[in-house]
């Protein structure tokens, strides 16, 4: 977090500039708050609205906004469900200074997580397990058994700066962790990034919460509130057109 300049976005909450990946944590357009909210849990939510347990993959934890959005969405519309977070981050100092933080004042009930997060980086109670490890994204999925996971927040730097966090390899890795029914969902658009996952299994989906489209990745083909993305018709009509591969 060395040099991370904090960053007033639309909506009135905070993000942080990253010194290192010279990127805002959030779009500052859309607000950090809303863009957890409407790319990330609304999304995941909607979808799992009759399960009772979720577990969910929060990639990368950064400034925590998906996992406390989380919390935030299931106290207020007051959901009878147990949740279970597992989260990664490689910047310790960042995760330690989060107790220091100024959050939306939508998170001021969740203080006490907030800082167990920062302090321990495990929270855990009847209803939320929260861990966040201090670890290489991609070995720290490989810690989980297959088919563990209903929920994936993938939400890393964008491939410019964070490329291993995006390629086929890394989604073979995500698509065999994830539950037949699981989903995931990112902010990324970009038809390289969609091959990936679609070579890697997952079938493609995009809608549009924001200002901003975003994708929704399933193991299976249904019928969801969001557009279908044929990315055979996409290599079809855009050739050179190429997934992302590890190096």
């Amino acid at each position: 977090m060395k040099d991370d300049i904090l960053v007033t976005t639309s909506d009135g909450s905070n993000t942080l500039f990253s010194f290192k990946y010279k990127q805002h944590f959030h779009n500052t357009e859309d607000g950090g708050l809303s863009e957890a909210l409407n790319k990330h849990i609304i999304p995941a939510f909607t979808y799992h609205k009759y399960k009772k347990e979720l577990n969910i993959l929060d990639i990368c934890y950064g400034i925590g906004y998906n996992t406390m959005a989380t919390i935030y969405y299931i106290y207020k519309n007051n959901l009878d469900i147990k949740i279970n977070i597992y989260s990664v981050e490689l910047d310790f100092d960042l995760i330690k200074s989060l107790k220091s933080f100024t959050y939306p004042k939508e998170f001021e009930a969740f203080t006490n997580i907030i800082n167990e997060i920062s302090i321990n980086q495990i929270y855990q109670d009847e209803n939320i397990k929260i861990e966040v490890k201090i670890l290489d994204a991609r070995e720290y999925i490989k810690k989980f058994p297959e088919k563990f996971f209903d929920i994936v927040y993938q939400d890393a730097f964008s491939s410019e700066v964070n490329f291993e966090l995006w390629t086929k390899e890394y989604f073979d890795d995500i698509y065999k962790i994830c539950k037949k029914n699981a989903i995931l969902t990112t902010y990324a658009i970009a038809t390289p990034i969609r091959l990936s996952m679609y070579e890697a299994g997952f079938f493609i989906y995009e809608t549009k919460p924001t200002k901003r489209k975003i994708t929704i990745a399933l193991k299976t083909k249904e019928d969801i509130n969001a557009n279908y993305i044929d990315m055979e018709l996409k290599k079809i009509r855009n050739p050179n057109a190429i997934a992302l591969y590890d190096i």
